[in-house]
């Protein structure tokens, strides 16, 4: 990590809000039984396939880090985040995949490419979402692609966002509109974008 991106990590507050919480952040064994069942569901929507190199932006505790490894094995998968709490209870799961610490908004020093960046329930954490899908986009093999997944919409996800504490009382999801204009800034091509009550799921291409 250059000393840039540990600065900017350090400096973002939410660091501090998941290293807090990544004790507790699993505690709900029927919550993450039933997260992994609807990513399940959605399996076919999201057209990962084995052999592919996926990066798992956002990788938090590495809640669905085992089932990526599933899908797209025998391809690899590398989870990121800027919590190191989160990365050490990711990495105590002892799965078959790579965690490393990462801020996604600063420069990153990932130097492989891979097939898919997939971001599951982490994007409005990102404090600068123009230069995360920058980030992003650097990171992908030509034509790569970018998976945002939430297991709920983003006008639900942000009325739920602003009754929580400091700092992600003020994380928002961009709604259908906000990403079209994001994406043509930092380089992209939609593919696909739902937003629904129960589900937001956008597809793009680098």
């Amino acid at each position: 990590m250059s000393v840039t991106q540990e600065k900017n990590r350090v400096q973002d507050p939410r660091v501090a809000f998941f290293d807090h919480h990544a004790a507790t952040w699993d505690d709900d064994a029927q919550e993450v039984a039933q997260t992994l069942a609807r990513l399940e569901s959605l399996r076919g929507r999201l057209g990962l396939r084995p052999g592919q190199d996926v990066l798992e932006a956002g990788c938090g505790t590495g809640r669905i880090t085992g089932w990526l490894v599933q899908v797209v094995h025998p391809g690899r998968v590398v989870g990121v985040d800027f919590s190191p709490a989160m990365l050490a209870r990711a990495t105590a799961r002892g799965l078959a995949a790579e965690f490393r610490l990462l801020d996604i908004c600063a420069e990153a020093t990932v130097r492989e490419a891979f097939d898919v960046v997939f971001c599951f329930h982490a994007f409005p954490h990102f404090r600068d979402p123009l230069r995360a899908l920058r980030s992003i986009h650097g990171l992908l093999k030509p034509g790569g692609e970018l998976i945002v997944l939430h297991l709920i919409g983003s006008r639900e996800l942000n009325a739920f966002h602003a009754r929580q504490s400091d700092p992600v009382c003020h994380d928002r999801l961009p709604g259908p509109e906000a990403w079209m204009g994001m994406l043509a800034n930092a380089g992209w091509r939609l593919l696909s974008l739902a937003d629904e009550p129960d589900l937001f799921l956008l597809r793009a291409a680098a």
